[in-house]
């Protein structure tokens, strides 16, 4: 069955053979293309939607915007739990090279719109991209690396998604005085992230139907003949795979609980400790501290570098420092900025809402930004998505993901939809909210999330999973 053979199975992963190969490297390249599509659209919306001539176009008020901004994550959640299916039955590749279709196609409908409808079914479309594209580009990924490399190649989707942010931010900032079409540019050039995933897709090899495509396979990705072992592991697995009939019931059971709510638990608290609010909003948000338009644009071009070096930083520290002790330096970080950031618009701007900052004020509170940018860069960002899916056995793996994947997007479009009403209504303490929810997933990352730095996959589940809880 496409989709099941490309896991290893029972413990013996120290024996597998093998190499970093230009193969492994192209393959976690191309599907961390999937991240790139993901993240354009996350830098590129709270940008276009401050150009003068997309604001004469359609005129809108903070519900529509949000809706605008939000809607492209309903659709995305319900697209993870259709690409479960599609990534088991028909394979991971297909999924991304679906994913990249349907993002293409709704890159179009809104390049090319006069009306907010068209505007909200060309975000819709683009949904079920990134829906399939993140539920389907981690998975190949924890699947297709060496495992003593796996944290540090599955953090590419997420330095992927950082890039596509900051190329967004950049585009938006280039294209903000051409008129009237610059909005319609910057949308149109976030197809090109969605024709790399087509394309790069249809390249990868996918997850093989027999044992012999299986072993070419191997042969090629680790750069050795000698493959028998992992193979072994891998037809042992897609053994017991073949015996789990319903996946969603499997996860249900006591057994797999701590998968269960890890899968769930950890992509809340990524967006409820607010970095989506900052992403979608950062122009809106800087315009508070006094910046202009133009310079809120190019501050939050900044924090888009920040968060492209920060998440390099990750790559190079998370086979090292492991899982654990970045989800609770990176909390603790999170947190710390969040509350400064709080206090200093509280004193700057009052209660009412009706002061002002001064320019060294505004200055800190944008470094602060920044630094919980940083912090979110090396730590819940891309964790977020590694996490959950390496701590999945073989029988619940699509099931989890797609929980996983479903629980991200739906909790991002609830701050999407409701952070500019919240803004408006709680002022500065909504920095204190954030915060606080914060200081709850520290105590979750330290009493419910297991290491699984250096640990083969297969045996993450009895060796570490259980063993934690």
């Amino acid at each position: 069955m496409a989709g099941d053979m490309a896991v290893e199975g029972a413990g013996r992963a120290t024996q597998y053979k093998g190499r970093t190969t230009f193969a492994v490297i192209m393959i976690a390249f191309v599907a961390a293309s999937g991240g790139l599509l993901f993240g354009y659209d996350n830098g590129s919306t709270g940008g276009i939607i401050t150009m003068r001539n997309f604001q004469e176009t359609f005129f809108y008020n903070d519900q529509l915007l949000q809706l605008l901004t939000s809607s492209l994550f309903l659709s995305g959640a319900v697209a993870a739990l259709v690409g479960m299916v599609t990534s088991k039955k028909l394979g991971r590749r297909f999924t991304m090279v679906t994913a990249g279709a349907a993002f293409i196609i709704g890159t179009v409908l809104i390049a090319t719109s006069s009306a907010m409808a068209q505007l909200v079914v060309g975000r819709l479309v683009q949904g079920v991209g990134v829906g399939f594209a993140t539920q389907a580009t981690p998975l190949y990924l924890s699947e297709m690396a060496p495992y003593n490399l796996r944290g540090a190649l599955n953090i590419l989707f997420q330095l992927a998604v950082t890039i596509g942010i900051l190329v967004a931010q950049l585009i938006n900032y280039g294209v903000k005085d051409i008129y009237p079409w610059g909005w319609r540019l910057a949308m149109a050039l976030g197809g090109i992230p969605g024709v790399l995933l087509f394309v790069g897709a249809l390249c990868l090899p996918d997850t093989p139907n027999s044992s012999s495509v299986a072993s070419k396979v191997l042969q090629r990705i680790r750069g050795t003949k000698d493959v028998v072992v992992e193979l072994e592991d891998i037809v042992d697995a897609v053994n017991v795979s073949r015996t789990i009939k319903n996946p969603w019931f499997t996860i249900l059971r006591r057994r797999y609980r701590p998968q269960l709510v890890i899968s769930i638990l950890i992509p809340t608290f990524q967006q409820w400790i607010g970095i989506n609010a900052i992403i979608f909003y950062a122009p809106q948000l800087f315009a508070t501290t006094g910046s202009g338009g133009d310079a809120a644009l190019l501050n939050t071009v900044i924090i888009g570098v920040v968060n492209v070096v920060s998440t390099v930083v990750a790559i190079l520290v998370v086979d090292r420092f492991g899982r654990k002790f970045l989800l609770i330096q990176g909390g603790i970080q999170l947190v710390l900025c969040e509350f400064i950031v709080g206090i200093l618009i509280a004193v700057s701007l009052g209660v009412a809402g009706t002061g002002s900052m001064t320019g060294h004020i505004a200055n800190a509170t944008i470094a602060f930004i920044c630094i919980y940018i940083a912090g979110f860069a090396w730590s819940w960002g891309p964790l977020g998505w590694l996490v959950p899916s390496e701590i999945q056995p073989l029988e619940t793996r699509a099931a989890g993901t797609a929980i996983n994947t479903f629980t991200n997007l739906l909790m991002t479009f609830v701050i999407g939809q409701t952070f500019l009403s919240m803004l408006c209504a709680m002022k500065f303490g909504v920095f204190f909210f954030f915060g606080g929810i914060g200081l709850i997933a520290i105590l979750f990352a330290i009493l419910l999330v297991p290491e699984t730095r250096q640990v083969p996959i297969e045996e993450i589940e009895e060796t570490v999973v259980h063993r934690h809880w």
